[in-house]
């Protein structure tokens, strides 16, 4: 059984959570995932060691809205037909970072992931974070994505618990630099993606 709507403690146990560095697992659109706040350095290291993931291996962001994500990405025309077509939903976008986002994050790289979602129990976290958080599978690096709590293959601090959802692909993920566009996951948008970008006369590599 899906919860619909998570309790007003649970959101703010998530955010006490935050708040102290840890892990939270929350559901998304696709899969449960890990949050952290991205503004704390050992709060992202603390991520990378729970999943067993390399330090070189960038992680995307949750923000709560277009405007948010602005200010840590630029966003360009294309950038912004896309977000119009397929925003809140299953679209990561990778986009050139601006100098505010933290710069232990990703540090290796010049781009960054953001992702905008509205399923109820991310949206009521970010807006009592008041700021965007980590979006990454609530899998130890290379285990299958999970779909309900039993499911979580490694120990964050606190779950926030939907019940199961439904079982869906991953987020597709797309490079934007300039004009230039590159499939960098294929995921649960690529045809819808596809045939948006056909109409929009932009050619996109794989």
């Amino acid at each position: 059984m899906n919860k619909k709507q998570p309790s007003s403690s649970q959101i703010e146990q998530a955010v006490s959570i935050l708040k102290q560095g840890g892990i939270v697992a929350h559901p998304t659109d696709t899969c449960y995932g890990l949050a952290v706040d991205i503004h704390n350095p050992a709060a992202l290291l603390h991520l990378y060691h729970t999943k067993g993931m390399d330090l070189s291996k960038p992680v995307s962001i949750l923000t709560a809205s277009l405007k948010e994500a602005q200010k840590y990405a630029q966003f360009s025309d294309l950038a912004l037909r896309l977000v119009k077509q397929f925003w809140p939903g299953a679209l990561t976008l990778v986009l050139p970072r601006k100098s505010v986002l933290p710069f232990f994050l990703n540090s290796d790289e010049s781009f960054v992931g953001l992702r905008c979602i509205d399923e109820p129990f991310s949206v009521a976290l970010l807006q009592a974070w008041g700021g965007p958080v980590t979006t990454t599978s609530a899998n130890f690096h290379g285990k299958s994505s999970p779909y309900a709590v039993r499911d979580i293959s490694v120990q964050p601090d606190f779950i926030l618990d939907a019940g199961d959802i439904p079982v869906r692909m991953p987020s597709t993920i797309i490079r934007i630099d300039d004009e230039n566009v590159n499939l960098l996951r294929s995921g649960d948008l690529d045809e819808a993606v596809f045939e948006f970008l056909s109409r929009e006369g932009v050619e996109m590599e794989s």
